[in-house]
């Protein structure tokens, strides 16, 4: 047994590190979940869990994982029998379509190679060639952290206008709230699926669904079962602070903690960070000779770079030497990436040292996994990050 020594470097696409705020933050007695100080900030985490999702609409927290609220999502708006329209954009995109089925839901997919994100044009011939509107929502993953892929929202809603059908848009933004710009009511989404360990810097543990006045119409009349799930009972508990059941009490203050801090940084400065990081790994890939798994420039991901291994080497063993060298957890693939493709998370309570620190890593492993690559990455997503500071740095002069 190898003994580490420092800190261990957490860089999969999620759960992401948890910031010592939000940390402290939930180090506190557990409180009357029905007294008037849980009501008061209850109502306070409500009211900014709007801005994160930017709607003026409800927005609903479960006890749960984001597993929770996809089954939430489908349960309130769907009935037995229902068909929805599932683009497959990567793994996450298959265990929804995969939940759907499990409640008799009818789903029609689009395949694609797991490299680009939903094509809005393929929605739109989908939806006109449905006359008869048998397709009752469309459901989208926006942020793919399995392949790295970003789908850009608003192409598809109006494609879905363009082809003047009445279903659903369906998201997923468990990875992207608060790490990617996503708006929800002016994209004209519906219902939004996500969770807390990624972008909300905090543990596993709770989930969202925020949804639209046309979603909310939806749940008043489909005829699925549900109980834990029901929107109409926790937007009722709601008003007053409450839910219908017992709440995770200290998970909800480590949310409110960590809404502090994206509303302190200022979620634009969240967004370019995001981004900042993202090209910095894609100049360190590119500069090793490696290939990210998402091929349209327009579509990298903010969140996680997926990286393809060379042909012949396997991407769990290369992962296992970073790991048992450098105390580096980097992502594995998933379904048909298995063995194919290892990932870099950078996203939630990150900086430039820990990227710089987590690419160190990755390119010291490949070297001792002899992974076929040059060398070099490191510097190169210095350049990327420097390139920002120089013009930090000339605007602090100019004023001085």
């Amino acid at each position: 047994m190898v003994v580490q020594t420092g800190r261990h470097f957490l860089q999969i696409p999620g759960p992401s590190n948890v910031p010592d705020r939000v940390l402290r933050a939930m180090d506190m007695p557990t409180i009357d979940h029905r007294g008037p100080e849980f009501a008061e900030m209850a109502l306070g985490i409500l009211e900014g869990c709007k801005t994160i999702f930017r709607t003026q609409n409800p927005v609903m927290i479960y006890p749960s994982s984001g597993t929770g609220a996809w089954e939430a999502a489908i349960v309130n708006v769907l009935s037995p029998g229902d068909k929805v329209l599932v683009p497959e954009t990567g793994h996450f995109s298959i265990l929804w379509q995969t939940l759907a089925a499990k409640f008799q839901i009818k789903v029609e997919t689009i395949a694609s190679d797991w490299r680009r994100g939903v094509k809005a044009d393929e929605i739109e011939a989908h939806l006109l060639a449905d006359k008869n509107h048998t397709i009752k929502a469309v459901m989208v993953v926006h942020n793919e952290t399995s392949t790295g892929v970003t789908t850009r929202l608003p192409e598809i809603r109006k494609a879905m206008d363009r082809a003047k059908h009445p279903a659903l848009l369906m998201v997923d933004v468990v990875s992207s709230l608060g790490s990617i710009d996503y708006q929800h009511d002016a994209w004209g989404v519906d219902i939004a699926v996500a969770g807390s360990q990624k972008g909300l810097m905090m543990p596993p543990g709770l989930s969202f669904n925020a949804i639209s006045d046309k979603a909310i119409a939806a749940s008043k009349t489909n005829t699925m079962p549900r109980s834990y799930w029901d929107w109409s009972e926790i937007l009722n508990a709601n008003k007053s602070g409450s839910w219908p059941y017992t709440p995770a009490t200290n998970l909800l203050y480590a949310l409110k903690e960590a809404l502090a801090m994206l509303q302190e940084e200022g979620l634009e400065n969240v967004f370019a960070r995001h981004a900042r990081h993202a090209a910095a790994t894609r100049a360190a890939v590119r500069a090793w000779g490696l290939e990210t798994v998402c091929a349209e420039p327009l579509e990298y991901s903010p969140v996680t770079t997926a990286v393809l291994m060379p042909e012949g080497f396997d991407a769990d063993k290369f992962r296992a030497v970073t790991l048992d060298n450098f105390d580096l957890s980097l992502g594995t693939g998933l379904s048909k990436l298995k063995g194919k493709a290892f990932r870099i998370g950078h996203l939630g309570h990150f900086n430039d040292l820990m990227l710089m620190g987590t690419l160190s890593g990755v390119e010291m492993g490949l070297d001792l996994a002899r992974i076929p690559h040059k060398a070099g990455g490191v510097l190169a997503a210095m350049d990327v990050l420097k390139a920002k500071d120089d013009v930090v740095l000339l605007k602090r002069s100019a004023v001085g």
